[in-house]
């Protein structure tokens, strides 16, 4: 355990007292500190007082689905990681879940192990963005965007765009390649951090998309994050 951990705030939203026992009791024994609510609404409400670090959001809630409340959540500019833990393994759930917001996804049942392998590579793509510094200092540009990565914020004049922490990964990932193709399981393996896979490239196309509806002028037409046929994308140069 350490103190960074000991820190670190992490909502679990679960309507089945016994699951959500089960993961609060695994999370704290690695050191996290846990808020556990059984509804979506609970669960909204207080990630809007307490903000904590990251979200674990299954989709099954007894006052509507998880995909709406995640949804909800970035509608109200809530930013931080969410989890989301789905009992279906269909694809269309996952999809589903990356459209509304979701940063990442798991199929019930899983291992504690790995849930808490993806918790740890959420908060670090999340927050630890040293591992982004160069030489040249904290601000990227690009055309009318400048990113900045000491507070992860993304900005076009004095427009803040709402970019969530894998997006804002997303983006800074290919402007540091600007001009390279980079395949999909590049990009998996930088802003992801594990082995790329079918459901995980599928996952890049999702993240995409949701990217180019923020910084494009026109998502229909990109200008900026282009398709490399075959490959994968790039940033224009």
């Amino acid at each position: 355990m350490n103190g960074t951990q000991q820190t670190t705030h992490i909502l679990v939203v679960e309507d089945d007292p016994a699951v959500a026992g089960s993961l609060v009791e695994g999370l704290r024994r690695d050191g996290y500190v846990v808020t556990w609510k059984s509804s979506g609404a609970e669960g909204v409400a207080f990630a809007c007082e307490a903000q904590p670090h990251l979200i674990i959001l299954d989709v099954r809630l007894p006052d509507g689905s998880g995909f709406d409340v995640c949804r909800q959540m970035r509608r109200l500019g809530l930013r931080q990681p969410v989890l989301m833990l789905t009992v279906r393994s269909d694809e269309i759930d996952k999809v589903l879940g990356l459209e509304m917001g979701a940063d990442d996804y798991m199929t019930k049942p899983y291992s504690l192990r790995e849930l808490l392998s993806r918790v740890r590579a959420l908060l670090r793509r999340a927050y630890d963005y040293d591992t982004l510094a160069d030489s040249d200092g904290h601000l990227l540009y690009v055309n009318d965007l400048v990113l900045d990565r000491d507070r992860a914020l993304v900005r076009r004049g004095d427009q803040q765009l709402n970019l969530t922490p894998t997006e804002f990964r997303l983006l800074t990932t290919l402007v540091q390649h600007r001009g390279q193709a980079l395949t999909r399981a590049q990009i998996v393996a930088a802003v992801w951090g594990y082995a790329d896979d079918l459901d995980s490239e599928r996952s890049v196309n999702v993240h995409i998309r949701r990217l180019r509806e923020k910084v494009e002028l026109d998502p229909s037409q990109p200008t900026l994050i282009l398709t490399v046929p075959g490959v994968g994308y790039r940033l224009a140069g």
